[in-house]
């Protein structure tokens, strides 16, 4: 069974793959338009000295997105960083 966690969940270094945005309005299509869609692999580089925003690998970009909007990002793990993606 998985456990599902929000994007706020995951630490630097860990990673994850995207099940669900639960956005609406502008914010889900600036979510889709940087390619947060089912099942993409997502990795959390590092946080600001003040803890917002955190700072992403999406698709070999990396992307700033502020803990209010991370919140309403599902993933469906949360893994150390050390290995490959398949």
């Amino acid at each position: 069974m998985n456990r599902y966690y929000n994007l706020n969940d995951i630490k630097p270094g860990e990673r994850g793959i995207v099940s669900a945005l639960n956005s609406s309005g502008s914010m889900r299509r600036r979510l889709l338009d940087i390619g947060l869609v089912e099942n993409t692999h997502i990795e959390c580089l590092g946080r600001s000295p003040g803890g917002d925003p955190s700072a992403f690998l999406i698709r070999g970009a990396v992307i700033a997105i502020r803990s209010d909007d991370c919140k309403n990002i599902l993933i469906d793990s949360c893994q150390g960083g050390t290995e490959k993606w398949a």
